[in-house]
């Protein structure tokens, strides 16, 4: 580890707050009670970890910065356990430990003084002598010191070779106490098995452990990762010209060495060879047998039987129009007739088109056959919405495949199958080729498959773009519908979707009285930025009545920039919650209750998952967890995981997906222009029900509209599909 260097003037003292901590580069800005200073010195700096009442060695210079004020800036920070009552206390309490909290803190200094430590590390059955502390938090604080000192080991093995991060704990709870000795051996399966650490980061630790650039472990980890990062924008693989580009510019090396590396990770079958559209590329062997199993299993189901007796049409369907008080046009009358004689089949198209009038009717008559229905959708908020259409219960994907943690796997497969005779998959466009595989390995034979979705929005975020191959293969039926029935022609959210849809720039005029379209311009980003939040805290609400957190959204077709994702997620917070005390702050962002959150990653054993909202309901400063509401459950987090959670003020429209608001205001810029393409802009205006608000340029707006090409996915589904039945696993 660095050492203070000579010649700097160096602070040592007790941090009484942490203003700000980065824990993605380690930034933090610390308030001290430093010797010999009389008021409390702003040190600012780079630390891994910092906790209130730790001790702090600062090794640098003062600064007097215009905004600021005098500061001390530290080229050197060295960290460590504090040895005073007074900070003990404040460490005890500051959240670090789950477990404790400021009250429990106070009680342990009080009856163990400066021993507290080791009472809690060597002798544990002690704490009952604490008031308030039971078995259970003292099994929890003993767990939880454990953790943290293993943490700790991480961090400083971490900080020893250059890297600051706070992904130590996550670090921790995939490799456990073998934490280190999997570092030291192989540094980049941190890049594969954690998220928030890529390769670059891996990358460094293995140069600080002299593993040399040519190395063969670094070379075919750099593979695997470029094929890795294509995933992430939703490619099953790539063209092996692209691969050995992006390979050989991330690993600075000559292309003959890639070759090398390549055949290796061929002969070990991490990645497989195959063709797409003819030309030769490289796929995650995982991924390019998901496509694969994916066509089987559709070509298996659409092979087999009907799972319903013979339903005569020209009965069924005036019957169905009685029941429910609705007459179909000519269109969703052919669709209702196709879909009671096909054993898969997809049924796409915009806003307003029916259908989910189409979806109930067939529904209602297979009701009356007494047909086992199941229906499910990628997120919880779509499966919601099929519930309130339909009448019927309709479950998440994941839900319905009921997640089993302890094999990491589904428990509903070829062997314990659904059971049900039809199953209905709505907003199918959202669905990525692995989920789409253990969905459809766990439909019987014997039953048919409904799959709804548009197709013109933006393809899952995940891997693959199952709903576009499917129809692009002409091998399922496929119901495309385009009327827009009069009603929903009166909106002009409907209008706009479909204008933009065809390539046709939407209305931005202000229309004769009241609308449910708006657009507002703004000049730059700044400006975007201020009339958004104008929008958001005032004029929507006062002017609708719509709830500024719960009821409207902002979307974003970016994270980064003034007016992107994260910061107005900032704004927005500061103005509708501003935290109070009872706030905590991980992983570069406050939470608070009342805060409107999105849950980031797939947890299964929380069951929330990636793009669900939910709000803050508590901090728990005592026991170091936080509590949030999602669809009616509250759901427990400890202070280190959440960086699984993100303020949802604000979203990217990717992010979006699945879900439908009150209300949404979009801002769009020029500035956005790499994310500027119709598919995005047709998904943003979609997620509003009753009002859309376009806060940007009408330039911007345009380039959207224009852009159809959008980025392509390698995907091979529509080929496999194409090939037939023999073609497949």
């Amino acid at each position: 580890m660095a050492t203070p260097e000579p010649g700097r003037e160096v602070l040592v003292g007790a941090i009484e707050r942490v203003a700000f901590h980065n824990p993605e580069n380690g930034f933090c800005v610390l308030s001290v009670k430093a010797r010999g200073q009389r008021d409390f010195v702003t040190i600012v700096g780079h630390a891994a970890m910092v906790a209130v009442g730790e001790w702090v060695t600062a090794s640098g210079e003062w600064s007097n910065d215009r905004t600021y004020g005098l500061q001390f800036r530290a080229q050197f920070l060295k960290i460590s356990v504090p040895s005073s009552l007074d900070g003990m206390e404040k460490y005890l309490g500051s959240g670090m430990i789950r477990g404790i909290g400021p009250v429990y803190a106070k009680r342990m200094v009080e009856l163990f003084g400066t021993e507290v430590f080791s009472i809690v590390e060597s002798h544990p059955k002690r704490l009952r002598e604490v008031e308030g502390i039971g078995p259970k938090r003292a099994r929890r604080i003993t767990a939880a010191w454990a953790d943290q000192k293993v943490v700790r080991e991480i961090m400083v093995f971490l900080l020893q070779h250059g890297i600051g991060t706070a992904r130590a704990v996550r670090i921790f709870k995939t490799y456990g106490v073998d934490a280190v000795q999997v570092m030291s051996e192989n540094p980049y399966r941190l890049a594969r098995d954690i998220r928030g650490i890529g390769f670059l980061t891996a990358d460094g630790i293995a140069a600080k452990l002299g593993i040399e650039q040519t190395a063969m472990i670094r070379l075919r980890a750099g593979i695997s990762y470029t094929l890795a990062e294509a995933m992430g924008n939703g490619h099953c693989g790539l063209p092996v010209a692209k691969l050995t580009v992006l390979a050989t510019k991330l690993l600075d090396v000559p292309e003959a060495l890639i070759a090398t590396a390549l055949e290796l990770e061929l002969k070990d079958k991490t990645v497989t060879a195959d063709s797409m559209a003819g030309i030769s590329c490289i796929f995650l062997s995982g991924l390019h047998h998901a496509e694969q199993a994916v066509a089987g299993h559709l070509w298996r189901l659409l092979n087999g039987g009907l799972p319903w007796a013979t339903i005569n049409a020209d009965k069924a369907l005036p019957w169905v129009e009685a029941r429910t008080g609705l007459a179909l046009a000519g269109r969703q009358a052919d669709a209702v007739r196709q879909a009671l004689c096909s054993k898969t089949m997809v049924i796409t198209g915009g806003p307003g088109v029916g259908k989910t009038t189409i979806v109930n009717a067939i529904l209602q008559i297979l009701l009356v056959k007494e047909v086992k229905l199941l229906l499910c959708a990628p997120t919880g908020r779509a499966a919601k919405r099929l519930s309130e259409s339909t009448g019927m219960e309709a479950r998440t994907i994941h839900r319905l495949l009921e997640f089993d943690p302890k094999s990491f796997g589904f428990r509903r497969n070829e062997d314990h199958p659904l059971d049900c005779d039809l199953l209905v998959i709505d907003e199918s466009s959202m669905v990525d080729v692995t989920l789409m595989l253990s969905l459809l390995r766990a439909v019987p034979g014997h039953a048919a498959v409904l799959i709804i979705g548009d197709v013109d929005q933006l393809p899952s975020v995940g891997p693959g773009q199952v709903l576009a191959d499917i129809i692009r293969s002409g091998t399922i039926p496929v119901v495309r519908l385009t009327e827009v029935f009069r009603q929903a022609a009166r909106s002009r959210i409907v209008a706009s979707a479909h204008r933009i849809n065809a390539g046709r720039m939407p209305e931005l005029k202000a229309a004769d009285g009241e609308s449910d379209f708006y657009f507002v311009p703004a000049e730059n980003p700044e400006q975007a930025a201020e009339r958004a939040l104008t929008v958001v805290c005032s004029r929507i609400p006062r002017r609708f009545g719509f709830d500024p957190v719960r009821e409207i959204q902002v979307l974003c077709p970016m994270n980064r920039g003034g007016a992107g994702a994260r910061s107005l997620n900032i704004e927005l917070q500061a103005a509708l919650n501003p935290a109070g005390e009872n706030r905590v702050e991980r992983f570069g962002w406050t939470f608070a209750p009342g805060d409107k959150v999105m849950q980031v990653e797939n947890d299964y054993d929380k069951e929330v998952y990636n793009g669900d909202i939910g709000f803050v309901e508590h901090v728990n400063a005592d026991e170091g967890e936080l509590g949030a509401r999602f669809d009616g459950r509250c759901v427990i987090y400890g202070f280190g995981e959440l960086d699984m959670l993100v303020p949802a003020y604000a979203a990217t429209i990717h992010k979006s997906q699945g879900s439908e608001y009150p209300a949404v205001v979009i801002v769009v810029l020029k500035q956005h222009y790499a994310m500027l393409q119709r598919n995005l802009l047709y998904t943003g205006i979609t997620r509003g029900k009753r009002l859309v608000v376009l806060v940007g340029q009408r330039k911007a707006v345009e380039i959207a509209v224009k852009n159809v090409s959008g980025r392509r996915r390698w995907s091979k589904l529509d080929e496999w599909l194409i090939s037939g039945p023999d073609g497949s696993p």
